[in-house]
């Protein structure tokens, strides 16, 4: 038996999330409709993801020592995350987004200020964290995330991969991935101007990983497993924000195969996790529990009364959450 069911690396941020009618033009202003802090990263809030639908994490990586990287620790130990792997860097600080979307054209503009953490060695990283998980989580593939995601697969782990951009690291490592789930930037990159999405996602099964899925955004996703093929359309629900959406269906990506699903009932539960996410502003506010998961899934209404006060509390200044 295994410490944990996932873990993962990364370099967590904060978002500051805003809302305005209009983008500012230059020299002008526009007043926020609100404002959300919340935690940011790939594999972060995947991981947060993970955790609320039920799934036993840890996450390593770093973060700086101030308050962002504070609000990163401590925002994980609230969704029950194991943090012993995460250094806090003395004298080093935490990235930070500012994600401005708006109403006029439904879009977001993000600017950011790259922290000075660094990721650690890997002598600094705890070995038994990276054996002691059944799933390994990664998304970019820094020669760090590699090498434990090589000491991960030789323990057993099976090596899961957040594709959510293309790159000769992605390529030159696909071999090791089991689980890969890429964006449609990368499917576009690998495949421009061919939708022929069975016969490509089968090319990228040769290449190594037994489950292709390609997320297409508002069209939901395609897969390929040794179940067969499927197309999986998403749900239609009102958009207020999809920052962190291909982040959450990556967790619930994991949190469906702890339950022993097929993919394509995977697929169909991370859309309407994903679905749920972005009707709330920010990457992590919106995401659900599994019991509001299972309401969606069978009613088709989305139950706010757990969701809501997430919101809320994330809608505070940052010294208070």
């Amino acid at each position: 038996m295994k410490k944990f069911q996932v873990a993962g690396i990364d370099m967590p941020c904060i978002d500051l999330a805003l809302s305005v009618d209009q983008f500012p033009k230059p020299n002008g202003g526009q007043q926020v409709n609100s404002a959300s802090w919340q935690g940011g990263g790939k594999v972060a809030t995947g991981m947060v993801a993970a955790a609320r639908l039920g799934a036993k994490c840890a996450i390593m990586g770093a973060v700086g020592e101030d308050n962002y990287g504070k609000f990163c620790i401590e925002d994980f130990k609230a969704h029950g995350i194991d943090v012993s792997g995460m250094q806090v860097q003395q004298g080093k600080t935490t990235s930070l987004s500012i994600v401005i979307s708006d109403k006029e054209t439904r879009g977001r503009s993000i600017v950011y200020n790259a922290g000075t953490a660094q990721l650690p060695t890997l002598e600094e990283i705890d070995g038994d964290i990276v054996t002691g998980c059944e799933y390994f989580f990664v998304s970019n593939l820094s020669p760090l995330a590699v090498a434990c995601a090589k000491k991960a697969k030789e323990a057993g782990a099976k090596i899961f991969i957040d594709a959510d951009n293309y790159s000769e690291a992605l390529m030159e490592n696909i071999g090791l991935i089991d689980i890969f789930v890429g964006s449609e930037f990368v499917y576009n990159a690998l495949f421009p101007n061919d939708e022929d999405y069975e016969k490509n996602c089968r090319k990228v099964q040769e290449m190594g990983p037994q489950i292709v899925v390609f997320t297409l955004g508002g069209k939901g996703c395609v897969g390929l497993s040794n179940e067969g093929y499927f197309v999986m359309p998403t749900f239609d629900v009102p958009v207020i924000d999809t920052v962190g959406a291909g982040d959450v269906f990556h967790g619930a990506f994991l949190a469906g195969m702890l339950q022993g699903w097929s993919v394509k009932e995977i697929c169909r539960f991370g859309n309407a996790v994903s679905s749920i996410k972005v009707t709330r502003q920010g990457g992590r506010a919106g995401i659900p529990d599994m019991k509001t998961v299972q309401h969606f899934l069978e009613t088709g209404e989305i139950d706010y009364t757990e969701i809501d006060k997430r919101v809320a509390f994330y809608g505070r200044s940052i010294q208070y959450v």
